[in-house]
Order: C-alpha cells, then structure tokens, then sequence
C-alpha cells in the first residue's frame, strides 16, 4: 500500500510512523507512506494557506489552490489514490471500513485545520468522508493515522500471528474475551482458574461467555446513551 497524507504538520507525524505497526510495516515492503506539506504548494512567498471566510465568521478557511495542487502532483506522480476526507459529515468509522481500506493500492488522506475546506476541495475531487466520531479535534491528523494504522495491521503478514487480526474484538459477532498473563497472582487478583486447567474445551466455553457478556454490556450502554432511544 501507498498512502500519502496531506498535512500542514508532517513532523508531527514521522515519529509515530515509525513505530509500532506503521513502522514494521514500512520496514517489511508492505507500506510506503509519503507526508506532503500542501503549504509548500502555495503561491505567496507567507506560503498562505488559508483565509478569511465569505460571507464573515470565526476563523480561517483552507484555500483550494494548495491543496489542489498538492493532490495532483501526487496524483501525477504515483497515479490515482483513493482519497479519504476526514470529516464530521462522513459515515462513521468502524472495523469493516478498516477492512476495505486495507485493501486500497493506494490510500490519499487529507488533514483538515482551522475552520475546515473550501467547499470546492470537497466538489473537485471523488473524497470518501469519514468522521471517527460526533467529537472536535484541532486537525485531521491523528484521525488519518487512527484509520491508516487500523487499515495497515489487516495487511496480511504485518502482523506477526496472522490469527491476531481475526481473532479480536470488531472482527465478529462479539468483543474480545478478558486476556490475563503472568503472574499468576497480582495484589490480591487471581488469573481464573479455567485459563490453568489445560482444559481447551472449557477454556473456549469461558472466553466465549464471556465475550457474549461483555457484548451485551456494551450494547447495553450504548443504547441508554442514544438520544434517539430514550428509556423509559
């Protein structure tokens, strides 16, 4: 996978790229990921990329020439991403959309700052809007790396137990059962002692009650937390 992501902070970053997953990933061939400073495209000698909106209001407004530029030298130079728009009016982000991205040759993110875009950012080019929630961050750039790392770990070979990635909350019907290592014993709080019976049998009946118990907690609260489905 090629992914570039367009940001005013690429220093801000390059760290995080390089560990963990995203690093590994990097490291085996698997991604190649390509952080385009879009103020480098911009026609003053302030390198201004952003302005006052039309119309008045708080704020400033991301200018479409930068950006425009930006995504067509990419595009010119690799050829066509598919390009993702991080933003509060697209479809919420989940574990299947996960999945289709990290099926994607070539994944194009845009981050987002200040007020938001110029509308015709929006109209110029086919975006995917994805929001990772009904919350405000300062720009796009921890939402571009949330969906990127989520899509990157399905990679087949990143991760080093190809089960891992099956085998986990979001990946079926339920969450992911409680997990417990060594030692045995901490401050007072014992490992079951199913998990040391050697029994596997009963070991799956336990992790898959109690995956379905933590499900439905879950689902539970989310529904008396719906506004749009008030409890009696």
């Amino acid at each position: 996978m090629r992914c570039a992501i367009l940001t005013l902070f690429p220093d801000a970053l390059r760290p995080y790229l390089d560990e963990s997953i995203l690093g590994i990933a990097q490291a085996q061939g698997k991604l190649r990921v390509d952080l385009v400073d879009f103020r480098n495209f911009a026609f003053d000698p302030h390198r201004t990329v952003d302005d006052r909106p039309f119309g008045g209001g708080p704020g400033m407004v991301l200018k479409p020439e930068p950006i425009f530029l930006a995504i067509e030298d990419v595009e010119r130079t690799h050829g066509p991403f598919h390009k993702v728009l991080p933003c509060p009016r697209g479809r919420t982000f989940d574990q299947a959309k996960a999945r289709e991205l990290s099926q994607r040759e070539r994944l194009l993110f845009l981050c987002g700052r200040y007020e938001g875009y110029d509308e015709r950012i929006r109209e110029g080019f086919a975006w995917e809007e994805v929001s990772l929630g009904d919350f405000v961050l300062a720009g796009g750039e921890l939402a571009a790396l949330c969906m990127l790392e989520a899509a990157v770990r399905l990679i087949p070979g990143v991760l080093g137990c190809a089960e891992s990635a099956v085998l986990e909350s979001f990946e079926g019907e339920w969450l992911d059962h409680p997990q417990y290592t060594r030692p045995r014993e901490f401050r007072g709080r014992h490992v079951p002692d199913v998990l040391l019976s050697g029994d596997h049998a009963a070991v799956a009946r336990w992790r898959h009650e109690r995956a379905r118990h933590l499900t439905a907690h879950k689902n539970r609260s989310d529904a008396s937390t719906d506004p749009t489905n008030p409890t009696p």
